[in-house]
C-alpha cells in the first residue's frame, strides 16, 4: 500500500509498514475482562446512551459485550477501562514482535488475556483499509472508531455490521480524553473514565511542576526530514503538541501565528526559513541510528535555535514515537517513563 506524504505525517508512518502475521489466537469472547473491577453505569440505568461524532449520533441500547475497533489506538481506550476487545487491528508500524505494543501486552497480561491465552483479541490487518470482513466475522455489538480517519463511506459500511462510534475529530486528531470519555459512556464506565483522565492529567502536569525547566520552556513539535531537508510542523490540535502542553510547556509563537486553519493538524515549512523556528525545545521523529548530532550537522536544520542550542528532542525508536504520536490513556504512562526523561534533559540543557 502506498501512503501519501500527508498520511505519513498524520500517523507518523514514516516508513512503509511491514505486514505482520495475525495472532494465532482466535480471539477472546471476553469483553469485560474484570469481574466487578470497574463501575458500570448501566446498573444505574444509564442505558441507552447516545454518542455524538463526525457522522452523526450512535445509540447504544445496552452494555456491549463484543467490541471491535478501527485503529488499534481505540483498543487502548477499551483496555484502559479493563475491557478486552474481541478484535483489534495489528500495529503494523512501530509495533513489537507481537504486532502490538508493550503497553497493550502488559495490560492484556494484567487482565488475563495475554497473546498466549484463549481470551486474547483477534487481530486483523488494516494495511489496505478498514477490514470489514474480519470485523463482521467477529459478530460485534459495537465498533469503536472514535480515534481514526474513517471516511463517511467506511462508516456507512460499518453501521451495517454493528452500531459504530465514528471519529470524534478528523484525521486522527481526537484528544485521548475525549475518546476515553466516549468509550466510558458507551460501555457504562464513565466514572472509571473520569478517574483515569484525572489521574493521567495529574501525572503529566506533575512533570512541569517538578521540573521548572520544562514548565518554563516553549516548544515546537514537527518532523525534520534528513533525507530531503523537509520540515513539517504540527499545530495545536495535533496529538504531539497537546502532549507537550500537558507537561506544562507553551507552544512557540511562530506556530500559533502561522496556523491559518485550526482544522489542519500540520503545515509544511520552508527549510530556508529554519532560523525563524524559535523555541526552547524542538521535537522530531527520527530514523533509527539518527542522533542529535545528525541534525546539528545538517546546515539547514542547524539554523533552528533548539537544534543548535541543545534543545532537540528525538524519538529515534518507532515504538517510542507511537507512545506520543498516537497518545492514549494506555500509552501515556509508558511515555512518561520512557520518553519524558529526554524532554527534561533537553529542557535543562536549553536553559543553561
Amino acid at each position: 500500500m502506498k501512503l501519501s506524504r500527508r498520511a505519513l505525517v498524520a500517523l507518523s508512518l514514516l516508513a512503509v509498514p511491514t505486514l505482520a502475521s495475525c495472532s494465532g489466537e482466535t480471539g477472546g469472547a471476553l469483553s469485560n475482562a474484570s469481574d466487578g473491577g470497574g463501575s458500570t453505569d448501566a446498573a444505574d440505568g444509564a442505558f441507552p446512551v447516545t454518542i455524538s461524532h463526525l457522522y452523526g449520533e450512535t445509540e447504544i441500547s445496552a452494555v456491549p459485550q463484543r467490541i471491535v475497533t478501527v485503529s488499534w489506538v481505540n483498543a487502548d481506550s477499551l483496555l484502559a477501562l479493563d475491557i478486552v476487545p474481541v478484535g483489534m487491528p495489528l500495529v503494523e508500524w512501530g509495533g513489537n514482535d507481537s504486532s502490538s505494543t508493550d503497553w497493550i501486552d502488559a495490560k492484556l497480561e494484567e487482565l488475563g488475556a495475554g497473546w498466549d491465552s484463549g481470551s486474547a483479541p483477534t487481530m486483523y490487518s488494516e494495511a489496505d483499509g478498514v477490514n470489514l470482513d474480519e470485523m463482521a466475522a467477529l459478530t460485534p455489538d459495537l465498533i469503536v472508531a472514535a480515534y481514526s480517519g474513517l471516511t463517511q463511506e467506511d462508516y456507512d459500511q460499518l453501521t451495517k455490521i454493528a452500531p459504530t462510534i465514528g471519529p470524534l475529530a478528523a484525521n486522527y486528531t481526537a484528544a485521548w480524553e475525549d475518546v476515553l470519555t466516549a468509550v466510558g459512556q458507551a460501555t457504562g464506565r464513565s466514572a472509571d473514565a473520569e478517574s483515569v483522565i484525572s489521574r493521567l492529567q495529574g501525572e503529566l502536569a506533575a512533570v512541569g511542576e517538578e521540573n521548572p525547566a520544562v514548565a518554563e520552556s516553549t516548544f515546537i513539535a514537527g518532523t525534520l526530514g534528513l533525507a530531503d531537508n523537509t520540515i513539517s510542523l504540527y499545530t495545536g490540535g495535533d496529538t504531539r503538541p497537546r502532549f507537550f502542553t500537558a507537561l506544562g510547556m507553551t507552544q512557540a509563537e511562530v506556530i500559533t501565528e502561522n496556523t491559518e486553519d485550526e482544522n489542519e493538524f500540520f503545515m509544511e515549512w520552508s527549510a530556508e526559513r529554519a532560523d525563524e523556528l524559535v523555541s526552547d525545545i524542538f521535537y522530531t521523529w527520527a530514523s533509527a541510528g539518527d542522533t542529535v548530532q545528525s541534525f546539528q550537522d545538517n546546515d539547514l536544520f542547524a539554523q533552528i535555535p533548539a537544534v543548535s542550542g541543545g534543545g532537540l528532542v528525538l524519538s529515534a525508536d518507532d515504538h517510542l514515537t507511537l507512545s506520543v504520536s498516537a497518545a492514549s490513556a494506555l500509552s501515556l504512562p509508558w511515555a512518561i517513563e520512557n520518553f519524558v526523561p529526554s524532554v527534561i534533559e533537553a529542557a535543562e540543557a536549553s536553559t543553561n
